[in-house]
């Protein structure tokens, strides 16, 4: 998912207006459990996953799964919310949280699928501990990305940061800066292009991709999946994570198969998160 900032205020109040004007949706694809488990989800890699296991895995398991495409990150929450749709696949944790707090939804997560990890990228070094004292790094400026940013350093050992400052940290919240490095905050997509201007640039997955990065051969560091609160997730609407369907494809997006299918495609840009 790409937590830019342009998502988070706009978006969001449209989000709200949404909701009322589908508040009165229907409830098929959520109450009736014969019918297909329609899932909205973002073309990249969501529905390329959901694809995945509808044209491979689904029939053995008896799942009858129909795959909705949306690029917004609104209409996948509310049309989840109204019954339109019977799970989504778009967002992370934080992201969800934060949309049930602002509009009043009840969507929860069932299962981690995947993540888009941030790398430490650089056009000048070999090697994070190469970087010379007073470089300049460029991170993402929207505040979750900046956040992970910054905790993707920490956890690196090139900076420290203040206790529980989680994915809110900014730069502001180091503690310690060993190599007295200078921050460059840039709008999240604009982070690769200036990889011949700064020193080394804090990347997303998704970006990584575009930019022609591969995250496993070429990040000097890279963010892990496992027990990562920024995975990908499938989610339903309270209430519903007892679908036999839903419990289907949950077991299924967490299966070998799948697990190989997103290791072989996205070659280190999208991580497994089981």
């Amino acid at each position: 998912m790409r937590n830019t900032a342009k998502f988070t205020t706009a978006v969001l109040a449209a989000g709200a207006l949404t909701l009322g004007l589908t508040a009165c949706g229907s409830e098929d694809s959520a109450s009736d459990t014969s019918g297909p488990l329609v899932v909205a989800a973002s073309p990249t890699p969501h529905a390329e996953i959901l694809d995945y296991v509808k044209d491979n895995l689904a029939k053995k398991a008896g799942l009858d799964l129909e795959v909705k495409e949306f690029t917004d990150y609104v209409t996948p929450n509310t049309a989840t919310e109204d019954g339109s749709v019977g799970a989504n696949y778009f967002q992370t944790q934080p992201y969800l949280d934060d949309f049930n707090k602002k509009n009043g939804t009840h969507i929860v997560s069932v299962v981690d699928v995947h993540l888009e990890p941030l790398g430490l990228y650089s056009h000048k070094v070999k090697k994070a501990e190469d970087l010379k004292s007073g470089a300049t790094v460029a991170v993402p400026n929207d505040t979750v990305n900046e956040g992970r940013a910054l905790q993707l350093l920490a956890a690196n050992g090139i900076i420290t940061l203040k206790d529980g400052v989680g994915t809110a940290a900014t730069p502001s919240d180091i503690t310690k800066n060993p190599k007295n490095l200078e921050f460059k905050e840039l709008e999240a997509a604009q982070t690769p292009r200036s990889l011949d201007d700064v020193d080394a640039a804090v990347v997303n997955g998704n970006y990584a991709i575009e930019a022609d990065l591969k995250p496993a051969q070429d990040a000097l560091v890279l963010e892990s999946a496992k027990g990562n609160p920024n995975s990908n997730l499938l989610a339903v609407k309270e209430g519903q994570e007892d679908d036999p369907r839903v419990k289907k494809l949950a077991k299924l997006l967490n299966s070998p198969e799948v697990k190989k299918f997103i290791e072989d495609k996205y070659a280190g840009a999208v991580l497994p998160s089981f």
